[in-house]
């Protein structure tokens, strides 16, 4: 990709011909760096669409996520979309129901819709485990896909699901198809960055890739910070602080001149 933002008919062209990257951002640091890294397409919460993000990340293709249960009917999620869409989102990350994303689809809204483990529906496949692995079960997911591919879906993220059955469906769809545990068979690679970064301090799913340990320069820089702070107590009781260099003079005869005029003590 250049460094001109693709559209949602570049990111199809590109289905079959290379896998792409994505990240699920947090922060306008997150997302600067992810941009200077060239991560192809970024996931975002909607709060973090602001003027700001867009210097930040220029030409990241962006998802920002409809996230299920904030929003009840097809109405609260068009409006949601638009918003996102106009605060510099390019599609919506959207787990409603099909009737919602055919709605949004009617109103020219790209969506990326959601296969496989679906955590908001978690329950319903068992948990958070993986899904696809009998004959009927990915079938299920591939019933799941075709309904999404034809409520108008341009997308779908496919998660951990086996590798065999994701590829399998990834090659029978239109739809660009990413990959959160279920290989290479698809079309993009998809991780959250606190995962890449090991910033995580709860449970690090199979599927994800610790690059750094953020956990421990965490630590580290809080422990650097109650040092910094008791160093600062402890200056200030023994009179170190403020010294000579932190404050500002006055010339001894305007001093004078000044105690002259105040009532005596």
């Amino acid at each position: 990709m250049t460094s001109k933002r693709p559209t949602v008919a570049d990111i199809l062209a590109l289905k079959g011909r290379r896998q792409l990257t994505m990240l699920r951002v947090e922060s306008l640091q997150e997302a600067e760096a992810a941009e200077r890294a060239r991560v192809d397409l970024l996931s975002v919460p909607p709060s973090l669409l602001t003027p700001e993000f867009r210097d930040a990340a220029p030409s990241a293709f962006t998802f920002p996520g409809l996230d299920y249960g904030e929003y009840i009917t097809a109405e609260d999620y068009l409006r949601a979309a638009f918003k996102a869409l106009r605060a510099g989102g390019d599609a919506v990350y959207c787990a409603a129901s099909l009737a919602t994303v055919r709605r949004m689809r009617d109103e020219g809204i790209p969506v990326c819709g959601h296969v496989g483990l679906i955590p908001s529906r978690a329950t319903w496949t068992g948990g958070f485990k993986a899904v696809g692995k009998t004959a009927q079960s990915a079938l299920e997911i591939w019933r799941q896909t075709k309904a999404l591919e034809e409520a108008g879906a341009f997308a779908a993220e496919i998660e951990v699901v086996p590798v065999d059955v994701a590829a399998a469906i990834s090659e029978r769809t239109p739809m660009f198809m990413i990959s959160m545990g279920a290989g290479t068979g698809c079309d993009a690679q998809y991780l959250f960055a606190q995962d890449v970064l090991g910033s995580n301090r709860g449970h690090y799913p199979r599927h994800a890739k610790v690059y750094r340990n953020f956990t421990a320069e965490y630590d580290r820089l809080q422990q650097e910070r109650v040092a910094a702070f008791s160093e600062f107590v402890a200056d200030v009781h023994a009179k170190n602080y403020p010294g000579p260099e932190h404050v500002v003079g006055i010339p001894r005869d305007e001093l004078d001149r000044f105690l002259k005029e105040l009532p005596g003590v």
